[in-house]
């Protein structure tokens, strides 16, 4: 018997490839990237890779870079002028970014009668992302099915789920523990910070000192898990510079 469809939203970062790996096992996977103007460009190429570790049936990569022109100085994920802070910040908060990008996977969703929307939301956003909280999932799966109320009625369209690890009361040391199980230290490979890293060589490596990259690292302390991904030393950031 086939799997059911699950469109999952990821960003190739720590959280969203994780749930993405979680639900690998009872769905088909159909991944989707939004490429937003955001200054951790580098999270798309780690998204792509993830996409052939993770078998997905298929994976856009969605350029809305025009939201960074609307966003102007809301926000410092995509105004590179402002300063990444360590902890959370206001202008960490990318306004509504949550619900373009879920809007945009529930089209995708309901066009190959999809039965899940998946993004990677854990509780520990809750209490700082208005756009991660149940109470917004709640709402806007009920507008998105509305939206399309009467193709679900005559059978054209399938109703769909969104679902999150904030909505199943998971957090991110719980989330990593999944995500560690079924793909072990590719895991590392993930992409979490908020810039495009330091140079290091020939490649570019975590800053280390933004507020997601030490998220990151609480993550795995907490989850007991050996962090294997490489930060940024202060010899590393005054020889580089953190795009």
């Amino acid at each position: 018997m086939p799997k059911p469809a699950a469109v999952c939203i990821v960003s190739g970062g720590l959280d969203s490839v994780c749930y993405a790996a979680s639900l690998a096992g009872d769905y088909d996977i159909y991944m989707l990237t939004f490429a937003y103007g955001q200054r951790a460009s580098r999270e798309i190429e780690r998204a792509r890779h993830f996409a052939k570790v993770l078998k997905a049936k298929d994976h856009k990569v969605i350029d809305i870079s025009f939201m960074k022109s609307l966003y102007g100085t809301s926000n410092a994920l995509t105004d590179n002028r402002q300063k990444l802070s360590g902890g959370f910040e206001q202008n960490l908060v990318v306004p509504v970014r949550n619900a373009i990008f879920i809007t945009i996977a529930t089209a995708w969703a309901m066009s190959i009668n999809a039965k899940v929307v998946a993004y990677g939301a854990h509780t520990g956003d809750i209490p700082h992302y208005p756009d991660c909280r149940p109470a917004f999932v709640r709402a806007i799966n009920e507008a998105l099915n509305i939206a399309e109320s009467d193709g679900i009625a005559a059978g054209q369209r399938q109703e769909v789920t969104i679902m999150s690890p904030a909505v199943m009361g998971i957090d991110k040391p719980s989330l990593l523990k999944t995500g560690f199980k079924m793909l072990g230290d590719r895991i590392f490979q993930t992409w979490s910070c908020y810039s495009d890293g330091v140079r290091a060589g020939r490649g570019y490596i975590h800053c280390g000192r933004c507020e997601s990259c030490i998220s990151r690292k609480k993550a795995f302390t907490t989850a007991r898990i050996e962090d294997k991904t490489r930060y940024a030393t202060e010899n590393d950031k005054r020889k580089g510079k953190a795009e």
